[in-house]
């Protein structure tokens, strides 16, 4: 099956499109004086921070990339973390397909079920027009569904141009998402400056990989004319518009041939595998790098896509492919 990049991304999808184009209207669906609706006890969260804090360059070394990568996303939304807002149903669960996302559940003192998911490095949206104030020294952003929904995403600002975060997506039918979200994005400042939980991968991990320097600019050049990487994550990066390529690192099952997947010789010791798309001009190739957890392997997967072509005039996978060769020639020894 072919990765779904945009599996787990929640700031990408939900409402968010909605709530920029009636801000005002979604402002208040969060940030309206119905507390009646918080049945978890209230904490007093970081006020809003002076401007250097909300719109200045983030420059704190505890929010680096480099760092992030390494952290378990779990802890975020453990016992600890969701305490404040309620009583833990089961553990937090990790994502089966992204390194840096975790979910868990818990109940109110009045039985309603909060739904949170962490997503440490992901892409904020409408972080310029949502900023709300500042936590821990970093840009607080705050996004609720539109109308009065029952979610909300909050983060925390790690970058800008692009803007990144530890992010929180909540859940809450009949509470206050929004409060709730901000408890957890507090909890979780606190963390990262006080020794967070950090994977330990082994050697050979792709979980270190900065995926934007995986790619030679030659090597990039002859496929995409004058692509400049650009982080689209902590684990993804892309080269390019029309045409353009992307490279993505994952958790997820083995490749194997079937379904459109065939075999392809990019000069890994692990068997990689190619596939068409069906509009325009487009491919991918992915193969395991290494063991991840249990039934789990460490992917890598490279895409070119270019909708201004037609397939059989551009051999999408023949370009794909010989990415592929210089792009396995830059990743750790597995």
């Amino acid at each position: 099956m072919v990765h779904d990049r945009r599996f787990g991304r929640f700031l990408k999808l939900s409402a968010l499109v909605a709530a920029g184009i009636v801000a005002a209207t979604a402002m208040s669906a969060c940030g309206g004086p119905n507390l009646g609706k918080e049945n978890f006890a209230r904490t007093t969260v970081p006020a809003a921070g002076d401007g250097a804090a909300t719109s200045g360059p983030i420059t704190d070394p505890a929010v680096a990339p480099a760092v992030l990568r390494d952290l378990l996303p779990c802890q975020f939304v453990d016992k600890t973390a969701m305490g404040p807002l309620g009583t833990m149903q089961g553990e937090a669960t990790a994502s089966s397909t992204q390194f840096d996302s975790c979910v868990a559940k818990a109940n109110d003192p009045g039985g309603k079920e909060i739904r949170a998911s962490v997503e440490v490095g992901g892409i904020v949206t409408f972080a310029s027009d949502k900023t709300t104030g500042a936590v821990g020294g970093l840009p607080q952003v705050e996004v609720p569904d539109l109308g009065g929904g029952s979610g909300c995403v909050v983060s925390a600002l790690t970058a800008r141009n692009p803007s990144f975060g530890v992010s929180f997506r909540i859940d809450y039918t009949g509470g206050d998402a929004c409060a709730a979200g901000r408890k957890l994005v507090a909890t979780a400042v606190e963390k990262l400056h006080n020794n967070p939980q950090k994977y330990t991968p082994g050697p050979g991990s792709l979980l270190a990989v900065d995926p934007c320097t995986v790619l030679d600019a030659a090597a990039v050049d002859g496929v995409v004319k004058g692509g400049k990487p650009r982080a689209s994550g902590l684990h993804s990066c892309d080269w390019g518009l029309i045409p353009s390529v992307r490279v993505t690192m994952f958790p997820g099952v083995a490749p194997s041939e079937g379904d459109g997947w065939l075999k392809t010789d990019v000069g890994t010791p692990n068997q990689a595998y190619a596939k068409q798309g069906t509009s325009g001009s487009s491919c991918q190739v992915k193969w395991q790098h290494r063991q991840w957890k249990e039934d789990r392997v460490e992917v890598v997967q490279l895409e070119y896509t270019n909708s201004d072509a037609q397939a059989d005039k551009d051999d999408p996978c023949g370009k794909t492919s010989g990415l592929a060769k210089q792009l396995a020639g830059k990743l750790p020894k597995a």
